[in-house]
């Protein structure tokens, strides 16, 4: 895989190595192109000690075009980025000037642009920016946005630039995509519900009862489906991950917070419900922390919402439903047997009885119709993703 990123002048800068770094650690090669104003925040030297190669500046340098080299960086990379991208590189890039490398390199790109902007709030809300970067998504670029928070000039608002990690999964979702043949523009205006991580049920105010989930596949599908065109909502229990870029987020704590916040959102085009929702719950969550010493507390438990089984025999049914089985024995007979129960259209089982699952990078499955099942080999969760997607595009053909 190559990408070909592009660093303008922002104090954002210095986190733009950090991608570098994720990139070149799943084995990418990184052409970098740095701005002048970027060279006033960062380094050729710290660029090119962090891919490994050559960090390109100069649109004079004799050899490099000699070679034409503005359009071979083009020509050869998979994905394009500018990360960050200046108010006044987002200017440049919607006027088509291209009066140094980095313009002149992108005027030449026939590949959609991945643009992560960063700058003061007032700056991003200004009607001059918010012009150019409309032209720039009618010409297919892809605009994406870290959350709102507090800035380097010490306001407060949007204009934060996008998480590396968040910048690094949306590549790796894209190359996903490009690898089992799912069209970008395949789930253009659907609403898409997933829902993702543990939930945690009381038992009282210091203890719970939960599971090893980290979420990490409901993330990974929420990423593609939304580069997949979708307006996607994800609904998450407790994790450590980052948002997914271009997704809505609901943080949720118990089952039953995840159930009101999904019937909250019918009606819906699809769900993939992947989170691994707790089973029980307490009757009663003890007030205060119970004490070893007090044998007379004893905790009934009762069962949780059924998420799925509700989604299914709802009369707004989505018009696809996923499910998530994760068995320890006879995996496929339980998860085409949940399909059935459920009325799910796919259930993905995973088998956990070696504990090599959750919090891995890396899972293999099957996907179940209420029929049959097929198995996916080991990969990252990330192409598992899309192999789900995939087969859910032919469900739905």
């Amino acid at each position: 895989m190559k990408t070909l990123l592009v660093i303008t002048g922002s104090i954002a800068a210095y986190k733009a190595l950090e991608l570098c770094r994720l990139l070149v650690k799943q084995g990418a090669e990184v052409d970098v192109i740095l701005t002048a104003a970027a060279q006033q925040f960062i380094t050729p030297l710290a660029v090119s000690a962090l891919t490994g190669r050559r960090c390109y500046t100069d649109l004079w340098s004799l050899k490099d075009e000699t070679e034409m080299g503005h359009i071979r960086l083009t020509r050869e990379a998979d994905h394009i980025l500018v990360a960050p991208a200046s108010a006044d590189f987002i200017a440049k890039l919607a006027t088509g000037r291209a009066d140094d490398l980095a313009s002149t390199t992108l005027l030449a790109a026939t590949q959609s642009l991945i643009i992560a902007p960063a700058m003061n709030p007032a700056m991003l809300a200004h009607p001059a920016t918010q012009s150019n970067i409309q032209m720039l998504k009618d010409r297919g670029a892809i605009l994406v946005y870290g959350d709102a928070g507090s800035m380097a000039c010490g306001e407060i608002g949007d204009g934060r630039f996008a998480e590396p990690t968040q910048l690094y999964d949306l590549i790796m979702a894209q190359s996903a995509m490009r690898a089992v043949q799912i069209d970008p523009n395949s789930l253009q205006g659907k609403r898409i519900l997933v829902t993702a991580g543990p939930t945690r049920e009381a038992i009282d105010p210091v203890r719970y009862l939960s599971n090893h989930s980290s979420g990490k596949q409901g993330y990974a599908l929420a990423t593609i489906l939304a580069s997949c065109g979708a307006q996607v909502t994800l609904v998450s229990g407790p994790t450590s991950l980052p948002r997914p870029l271009g997704v809505t987020r609901i943080d949720v704590t118990s089952a039953t917070e995840m159930a009101e916040a999904v019937t909250s959102l019918l009606p819906i085009d699809m769900a993939f419900c992947a989170a691994a929702v707790s089973d029980w719950q307490a009757t009663s969550p003890a007030a205060q922390k119970q004490k070893k010493a007090n044998e007379a507390f004893a905790p009934q438990w009762k069962e949780t919402p059924d998420i799925l089984h509700l989604l299914g025999h709802h009369t707004t049914r989505p018009e696809l439903l996923v499910g998530f089985a994760a068995e320890t024995e006879q995996v496929t007979e339980h998860a085409m047997a949940k399909c059935r129960t459920k009325k799910c259209d796919l259930i993905v089982a995973n088998d956990v009885s070696h504990g090599k699952v959750f919090g891995e990078d890396e899972n293999t499955v099957h996907l179940c119709t209420p029929q049959a099942c097929e198995p996916v080999a080991i990969a990252s969760k990330t192409h598992i993703s899309a192999v789900i997607i995939r087969k859910c595009l032919e469900l739905m053909s």
